[in-house]
């Protein structure tokens, strides 16, 4: 500043004061016009900018914590995690490695809704309390104990610089549970809460704040689905499973309009001549990056999202087409009938009754030789819509069959008044039939069970189709207490509808 290189100098400089206090102050230092001999001169200022500092400290105190709990809130603790996983924070020396346990209550909102949130208020305050001892205990013999925040909510977030592995983060997330199981006595209230907490353990180096809380609440999310009051460990296979599925429900709907999906035939097979009665209809998705996929991969989460609609009109119409193409390049055979399995919501979403209709009428097939499957949850119990449009379709002369029975709990007086004409044996029954004349003899209460559900079928009016039949000798003795037809590996896996062409008019 005295050779004018600098116009102005300013700076703030924490001093000591004299009586030994310490103080902050802001040095100002001006440059002054040289005097009568022409040496330069400059002013210095102090001034004492302590309280203004002091205020400050409080204001940021106050941004960055939570008036509840007194916790850091979720700014505070985000800018503690961006900082960890700066390259400088794990390079330094150290383990180089992180971990998160994000805890949330089970059910807290009932608290604010019984008691009022005043009450809620001490819950999540008392339970700061023990969160912040049981990070203190953890942090005893280390550097920094684990840094406790409220992120919102009842959602809390311990975080663990230089963690040592996953047995540590098992040990606070376990003592982290046992602490709030403890019953809680707020002005005069004693209540018992739980939590769930998800547990990510890994390298510092690679990792995002971003990707780490998205781990952290996935994991939380498996907890709070596994039962509650526990605590989960991030599971990178059980990640792209979710990842997977997530990519599925997404392209569903696109897939539709692509012309992804595929039809297989699997033969239903009278059992008394080992003719060729009909087929069951098996979609199949031909995904563009998780290859060849069966039902069980995707038509839960097209239940979910509504794709089960236009999914289901697709199938109806090609297996119809087929079913009649069949007919007419095999016109000395017997027709062959298509069975077609339907979801409830395709009843609630849609017409399925106008569906069927128009799609009988397009293709030429009549309504005699199209079944509709539906589970037995399903149309146990229907009423209204549901049963409308099952009447609907058997007056019209469509077959309804019961898929999967016997597996949930059936009101057989009910079942004599549902417009069914098959029941479909689950798989779980047959299997119990596959004694060959080696190893453990099959339980004999297995035969009695099938054959008492089969003569009740028959004395309603209906037929029974056995699934999951692999074995002749399971063949046999479901032939021996009269089950009407039989569909497994032992006739045909689900084939292409060239393969049915070669079955018609054989003994398969």
């Amino acid at each position: 500043m005295l050779r004018g290189r600098q116009a102005k100098l300013r700076c703030k400089r924490r001093l000591k004061h004299p009586d030994g206090h310490s103080m902050w102050a802001q040095i100002t230092v001006t440059p002054l016009a040289a005097d009568a001999q022409g040496s330069p001169g400059v002013l210095l200022s102090v001034a004492d900018i302590t309280a203004r500092r002091e205020l400050q400290a409080r204001l940021r105190h106050l941004q960055m914590h939570d008036p509840v709990t007194r916790l850091p809130n979720r700014t505070l603790f985000f800018e503690r995690l961006t900082a960890a996983l700066e390259p400088e924070s794990y390079e330094q020396g150290g383990t180089g490695r992180i971990g998160l346990c994000y805890l949330d209550l089970d059910g807290f909102q009932a608290v604010n809704d019984t008691l009022g949130h005043r009450v809620g208020d001490r819950l999540l305050a008392a339970v700061a309390e023990r969160l912040t001892r049981c990070a203190d205990e953890a942090g005893q013999g280390r550097a920094t104990a684990p840094l406790v925040a409220r992120l919102g909510g009842d959602e809390f977030a311990l975080l663990v610089e230089d963690s040592t592995g996953t047995e540590q983060l098992a040990d606070l997330a376990e003592s982290l549970l046992k602490a709030i199981q403890a019953p809680f006595d707020l002005s005069g209230h004693r209540m018992s809460v739980s939590a769930s907490i998800g547990v990510v353990e890994r390298r510092a180096q690679g990792t995002s704040a971003t990707g780490l809380m998205q781990a952290a609440d996935t994991t939380l999310y498996w907890a709070k689905a596994d039962g509650r009051d526990r605590w989960t460990l991030f599971d990178p296979e059980r990640n792209a499973h979710r990842m997977t599925r997530q990519a599925l429900a997404s392209t569903l709907r696109p897939a539709i309009e692509r012309g992804e999906f595929k039809l297989e035939y699997q033969p239903l097979v009278g059992m008394e001549d080992g003719r060729l009665r009909g087929v069951e209809a098996l979609v199949r998705w031909n995904h563009p990056q998780f290859g060849l996929l069966t039902p069980n991969r995707f038509i839960a989460l097209a239940e979910e999202d509504g794709s089960i609609v236009p999914l289901g009109r697709w199938i109806l119409a090609t297996a119809c087409r087929q079913a009649r193409q069949w007919q007419l390049d095999h016109p000395d055979e017997p027709p062959i009938f298509v069975s077609v399995n339907v979801a409830v919501r395709q009843v609630w979403d849609s017409d399925l009754v106008a569906d069927v209709a128009r799609t009988l009428a397009e293709t030429g097939l009549a309504p005699h030789l199209l079944q509709l499957e539906l589970t037995e949850s399903a149309v146990m119990g229907s009423a209204g819509r549901p049963l409308q449009a099952l009447q609907a379709l058997s007056d019209m002369g469509v077959g309804i069959a019961i898929d999967d029975f016997g597996t949930g709990y059936s009101n057989l007086a009910y079942l004599s008044r549902l417009p069914v004409s098959v029941l479909k044996l689950d798989g779980s029954f047959v299997r119990g039939f596959q004694y060959e004349g080696e190893g453990v003899a099959p339980n004999p209460a297995d035969e009695v069970v099938v054959e008492a559900m089969i003569q009740l079928a028959h004395r309603l009016g209906l037929t029974v189709t056995a699934e999951c039949v692999e074995t002749s000798a399971q063949a046999s003795r479901l032939r021996r207490i009269g089950c009407d037809t039989g569909q497994g590996w032992l006739y045909s896996r689900p084939v292409s509808p060239d393969r049915i062409s070669g079955l018609m008019g054989a003994q398969v």
